[in-house]
C-alpha cells in the first residue's frame, strides 16, 4: 500500500477508460452534428439566423465537453472526486426513469405540446435523480410538485421562443399556447 492512499482510495474502481470513451463518444457525435448542419440548406431563417446555427451550436458545446473529459482523463479523471452522497454505484433504475422522459418528451412533444411534454421530461428525470442519490421516486403529491414546476419552467421558456426569438414550437391548441 502507497503511504499516500488511504485504503478506501486504493479499493476505488479506475472510471478513467471510461470516462475517456465518454469524451472520445461527445467528440466523435459533435463531428456528426457538424457534418449535418453544414449540409443544411441556409435559404430558410428562424429568428434571423438560419437553421444550421443550432445544429451547429450544439455540435459546438458537445465537442467543447468531450474535449474537456478527455482533459480531465489526463488529470486523474472521476477518481479524485469524492465519492457520491448517494448509491456506490450506477443505479439503472435511475438511468431508466431520465431515459423516460427524455423519449418521452422526442415522442409526445408534437402531440401535447412543448410546455406539457417537457414538465412530463422534467418530473421523471427529477424522479430519476433523485433515486440515483438513494432518496425514494417521491409520492403522488410530490409528482404534481414535479409537474407544476417543469410547467413553470417550461411556459416561459416557449413564451421566450415563440414571443421574442420567433421559433415556432409545438403547442397542444391551434393557437399554440400550451
Amino acid at each position: 500500500m502507497n503511504a499516500d492512499t488511504t485504503p478506501a482510495q486504493q479499493e476505488r474502481p479506475d472510471h478513467r477508460p471510461g470516462q475517456l470513451a465518454m469524451g472520445i463518444a461527445a467528440v466523435v457525435v459533435a463531428a456528426l452534428l457538424a457534418y449535418g448542419a453544414a449540409h443544411i440548406p441556409s435559404d430558410a431563417g428562424y429568428a434571423g439566423v438560419g437553421p444550421d446555427f443550432l445544429p451547429w451550436l450544439v455540435a459546438g458545446a458537445l465537442g467543447l465537453c468531450g474535449v474537456m473529459l478527455i482533459l480531465e482523463v489526463r488529470s486523474g479523471g472521476y477518481r479524485n472526486m469524492e465519492e457520491p452522497s448517494g448509491a456506490p454505484r450506477g443505479d439503472w433504475h435511475a438511468l431508466a426513469w431520465v431515459s423516460a422522459g427524455i423519449l418521452g418528451n422526442a415522442a409526445l412533444i408534437t402531440t401535447i405540446g412543448f410546455v406539457l411534454s417537457c414538465a412530463l421530461c422534467y418530473t421523471l428525470a427529477v424522479r430519476g435523480l433523485r433515486i440515483s442519490e438513494g432518496k425514494s421516486g417521491g409520492n403522488a403529491m410530490q409528482a404534481v410538485r414535479d409537474v407544476v414546476t417543469g410547467v413553470v419552467i417550461a411556459a416561459p421558456t416557449y413564451w421566450l421562443f415563440t414571443k421574442f426569438l420567433a421559433v415556432n414550437l409545438p403547442g397542444l391548441t391551434g393557437t399554440g399556447w400550451i
